[in-house]
């Protein structure tokens, strides 16, 4: 799926909401709904002002509270509503969701070690990152549909979700998503169109992209 043919110019902003408790704590949150925190909040906040600047066209969001309330921030700048849509909530990760990082390893080490292989491993019980990726990148290539030539969408996300979503854009193979970086809360990824498909052009960047000069000289 590496749709964007055609070379619109369109600009997709990938948002990983604020911070949570469950994140301090280092907790698999999954689809678990878990609010923001201050500092969350504080990080919506600052950073809807560098997004509001890109002058993005749309908004999407998973219906998960911590990536809502991060979407309500820039939507309260820029006067756009926000699409909650489902399809971008976090991986379902069954029996792991709410278990620390040790955890995790202490009980279930070898499904872990084989998923950071990049081996098909339902984490928990849950997903697959693939499925993951089938449910979130055609919610995200449909926003990208509407939007004019030239235009940003910002979408609203997790982690797991964003990172899914990138590879199959760029169609990367599923056992290589992996070696996108995680991203920071509130960070995002800019994947930009040209006339050969989608390119990531920003990656867990805090500050607003700056244009790529000399790339290939």
């Amino acid at each position: 799926m590496n749709g964007g043919g055609g070379g619109r110019g369109r600009r997709i902003v990938l948002w990983r909401h604020g911070q949570t408790a469950w994140n301090v704590e280092r907790r698999f949150q999954g689809s678990t709904d878990i609010e923001l925190t201050e500092t969350g909040v504080a990080q919506a906040r600052r950073a809807a002002r560098l997004l509001a600047a890109m002058k993005p066209d749309a908004i999407l969001a998973s219906d998960l509270q911590r990536a809502a309330a991060t979407a309500a921030e820039l939507s309260s700048l820029t006067g756009l509503p926000v699409a909650a849509d489902a399809g971008l909530r976090e991986t379902y990760a069954g029996v792991w969701q709410g278990l620390t990082h040790e955890e995790i390893i202490e009980r279930y080490g070898e499904q872990y070690a084989a998923w950071k292989r990049g081996e098909p491993v339902r984490r928990g019980g849950g997903e697959l990152e693939t499925e993951v990726a089938d449910r979130a990148a055609p919610v995200v290539l449909a926003g990208a549909e509407k939007l004019p030539d030239g235009g940003t969408l910002v979408v609203v996300s997790h982690g797991g979700t964003i990172r899914t979503t990138i590879g199959r854009l760029l169609g990367l193979a599923p056992h290589s998503w992996e070696a996108l970086g995680g991203l920071t809360n509130c960070c995002w990824s800019v994947l930009g169109e040209g006339a050969r498909g989608w390119r990531l052009l920003e990656h867990n960047a805090g500050t607003l992209p700056e244009p790529v000069l000399g790339d290939d000289d």
